[in-house]
């Protein structure tokens, strides 16, 4: 008879656990994000990863926040954000407008900060001593056209950001097959050109300002080359004044795209990098902010007698 009494409990409790089971099932796997607190990934175009490793790191000290940074060529990032592998993206451009469509037909609005202005950067062997390239004959090397002074023209990757620009002002569609090389990171290519006379790698300007500790080995026997623009006189290498200035023919605009759907990490990670403190951040890397950061001046009324 005990026996028997016991039944209906053990049926409701099996009842109660079910439900609870299925109700966290069907929750949130992940905690509770808003703009300054949660955790998320944001997907980064390779060729900026390190000045936005600096950003995250700023802002994880400052906020409750846990941002994991997958960082991959352009192509990839762009399949990755459509695909809802992540809704966040770090890149050298805006959407295109079939992009911009796949997230209308979602009923999200992408919601884009310009944040910076970097540069591509052409780099050479140090035994190499001509320090100056024209723009143009990189462009008549992409297109088949013979150069004494190019042997081969080195990517990070064929799907990268720094590809698509070059193609475009070479007016392919594709990357050339002759004399064109490529690998997976800015980093591969820093180690082949500080190994290789006579070729010229191509690679986002950030990994020149901000090395990583490998990187700074083989920028010992690489040079950054000043560039001819195809419609100004004068060489210009990549630094921070030649981009604000204009002069650089090679500068880029770096965009926050946050296509959360959600007032999320995305909204409060754009609005930092956009600020004071991120664009601080911008400024001592050797990008070029979109916003100059302001400048505080104690004024003394008297001079202090020593």
């Amino acid at each position: 008879m005990k026996n028997f009494q016991k039944i209906p409990y053990l049926i409701f409790l099996s009842i109660i656990v079910l439900v609870f089971s299925c109700n966290q099932s069907n929750g949130p796997k992940n905690p509770k994000e808003t703009i300054l607190e949660g955790a998320t990934t944001i997907l980064v175009d390779e060729t900026l990863k390190p000045i936005i490793e600096d950003q995250i790191e700023v802002f994880e000290s400052l906020y409750k926040a846990k941002i994991i940074l997958d960082a991959k060529s352009e192509t990839e990032v762009v399949q990755s954000l459509v695909k809802d592998s992540a809704g966040i993206a770090i890149l050298t451009r805006t959407l295109t407008t079939e992009e911009a469509k796949i997230f209308e037909a979602k009923k999200i609005t992408p919601k884009v900060t310009k944040f910076a202005i970097d540069a591509i950067a052409f780099i050479s062997n140090s035994k190499n001593k001509d320090t100056l390239i024209a723009l143009q004959d990189v462009i008549h090397f992409m297109q088949g056209k013979s150069n004494n002074n190019i042997k081969g023209l080195v990517f990070d990757n064929p799907n990268s950001s720094t590809v698509r620009y070059m193609n475009d002002l070479a007016g392919l569609k594709t990357i050339p097959e002759n004399g064109i090389f490529s690998f997976k990171t800015n980093e591969e290519v820093l180690k082949f050109v500080s190994e290789n006379q006579g070729m010229i790698g191509v690679i986002g300007v950030n990994w020149i300002s901000q090395p990583s500790a490998l990187s700074k080995d083989y920028l010992k026997n690489i040079n950054v080359l000043s560039v001819k623009g195809t419609t100004k006189d004068g060489f210009f290498a990549p630094s921070q004044n030649n981009i604000a200035e204009g002069k650089y023919p090679l500068a880029r605009d770096l965009y926050i795209i946050n296509c959360q759907g959600f007032s999320g990490l995305g909204m409060g990670f754009a609005s930092f990098v956009a600020g004071d403190k991120g664009q601080r951040i911008i400024l001592k890397s050797g990008l070029l902010p979109i916003r100059m950061p302001g400048r505080n001046f104690i004024i003394k009324k008297e001079i202090e007698k020593k």
